[in-house]
């Protein structure tokens, strides 16, 4: 398995259709999570904590035919969409295969909820709602 030392060497390793997706989904990441974003296992994770992985909110991970974009704490949040595949522990998932897979909103919204469960967690504010995904 190839190791990278970025979030940037990870994506631009992928076949370009991923890579297209990747593209779409990282700036919506970045608004909600600026600057949180390490690899952590091999692939990336946009954690809250002082290290990757401490209070990891989501993270991207590539197959052979898709990209993985989940969340620790996915069960946890509510998706009306139904399209969060619950997955181990309390994480849950969706699988990317094309561009069209890529909601801006919605993705949006889970990221602020899944944030606002670690802020929670740690003391933080919970800064959203899903009534309200423009906070």
């Amino acid at each position: 398995m190839a190791t990278f030392a970025t979030v940037q060497d990870y994506l631009a390793s992928l076949p370009e259709s991923q890579r297209h997706i990747a593209d779409k989904l990282l700036p919506l990441i970045e608004e909600v999570l600026p600057g949180a974003g390490a690899l952590w296992h091999g692939h990336p994770v946009w954690s809250l904590g002082a290290a990757p992985g401490k209070s990891p909110v989501c993270h991207l991970k590539a197959y052979s035919s898709y990209l993985t974009f989940g969340f620790w704490r996915g069960q946890e949040i509510t998706d009306p969409s139904g399209r969060l595949e619950p997955g181990a522990r309390a994480m849950a998932s969706v699988k990317l295969h094309d561009l069209g897979d890529v909601e801006a909103a919605l993705f949006t919204t889970w990221l602020r909820l899944a944030r606002g469960l670690e802020e929670q967690d740690s003391g933080g504010p919970l800064v959203v709602s899903a009534a309200d995904p423009a906070k």
